[in-house]
């Protein structure tokens, strides 16, 4: 099942492979990002901010991508320009 994110009342509902979602739901605690998780239900989340949007992306993403896909993303940002990097040169 391809992970989503869809509208709910007042919490987002993340659709996500049955089997992952207890491993999603445990970093999200760990994020201090509000969700609550029963047996037979799906996985909800509070996303109050711009913030909690990207880390849940970045969670999802981890889970749902092959790992050479990773890596190569790992990758492509450690070649991006940085201002950081240009300064110490």
């Amino acid at each position: 099942m391809d992970p989503s994110i869809s509208e709910s009342e007042a919490s987002q509902v993340i659709e996500i492979n049955w089997g992952d979602r207890w491993q999603v739901y445990r970093r999200l605690q760990d994020l201090e990002i509000p969700c609550h998780c029963q047996t037979d239900q799906p996985l909800r989340a509070e996303i109050d901010n711009v913030t909690a949007l990207i880390q849940i992306w970045s969670i999802l993403r981890q889970l749902t991508l092959p790992r050479q896909e990773l890596i190569s993303w790992l990758d492509d940002s450690w070649r991006l320009p940085s201002k950081r990097r240009k300064e110490k040169l």
